[in-house]
C-alpha cells in the first residue's frame, strides 16, 4: 500500500493509527465492490473536508479513470471525457434541504435525515467531528447504524461520544481543531488514493 507507507513516513506522529487506517480502507473497499456508496458530514471545517473527500472521490486523484473502451462506446462523444466514479456524497452540502429540515423539524438531525433517505446496508457513514460529540453528525451516525452501515469517525481529543458508536473511530494524536484538521486531511488524501489504485489499476 504506497500511499499508506508515503502517509506513516510525512506524518510519524500517526504511525500508531496504521491499522486502523488500513482497515478503513477495506471497509470502504468491501462497501464499493457491493455497489455500495459514502455519506459523509461534517460541520464548519470539517464541512469542508466532506466536500473535499467527495471530490476525491467521485473524479479522478491521482489517475486520469478513463472508461473502458465498451463504455466510452455506450457514452458516445461524452465517454472520452467521463472519468470512473467511486460513488460518495457530502451530506453537508445540500442547503435547500438542510435549512428546510432544520427549521421545520429538528436542526440536530439535518444529516440524520439524509442518511435515513439515502443509507442503504452496503453504504458507509463517515462522520467528521474535531470532538467526536456533534450532535448532529452522532444523530445521523446512530441512523446509519440501525440501517446496518458501517459507520467510521475522524475525530481528535479523545474520540468523543463517537469512539462508541463507530466500527473504526480514526482519533487523531491532537487537541485543537485547527491540528486535528491537519491531520483529517493527509488520512483522508491517503484513504482515496488507495482506494483509487484498488478500483483504477493500471494507469
Amino acid at each position: 500500500m504506497e500511499h499508506l507507507e508515503r502517509l506513516m513516513k510525512r506524518y510519524p506522529m500517526l504511525a500508531g493509527m496504521r491499522e486502523e487506517i488500513e482497515l478503513v480502507f477495506y471497509i470502504m473497499k468491501d462497501s464499493y465492490e457491493k455497489g455500495g456508496k459514502l455519506l459523509v458530514c461534517g460541520n464548519g471545517g470539517s464541512a469542508a473536508d466532506s466536500d473535499h473527500i467527495v471530490g476525491e472521490l467521485m473524479k479522478g486523484f491521482y489517475k486520469q479513470r478513463k472508461l473502458p473502451a465498451a463504455e466510452k462506446i455506450r457514452f458516445g462523444e461524452q465517454g472520452e471525457k467521463l472519468q470512473g466514479a467511486l460513488p460518495a456524497i457530502a451530506l453537508s452540502q445540500h442547503s435547500a434541504l438542510s435549512t428546510a429540515f432544520l427549521n421545520d423539524v429538528d436542526p440536530e438531525m439535518v444529516f440524520a435525515q439524509q442518511v435515513y433517505g439515502y443509507g442503504a446496508e452496503d453504504d458507509v457513514f463517515l462522520g467528521l467531528s474535531t470532538s467526536g460529540n456533534s450532535v448532529n453528525v452522532i444523530s445521523a451516525a446512530k441512523v446509519a447504524a440501525a440501517k446496518g452501515m458501517k459507520v467510521i469517525a475522524m475525530t481528535g481529543k479523545d474520540g468523543g461520544a463517537m469512539r462508541e458508536l463507530s466500527d473504526v473511530c480514526l482519533v487523531v494524536p491532537a487537541q485543537m481543531t485547527a491540528d486535528i484538521q491537519e491531520f483529517h486531511l493527509p488520512i483522508y488524501h491517503a484513504l482515496c488514493a488507495m482506494l483509487e489504485d484498488y478500483f483504477f489499476p493500471g494507469e
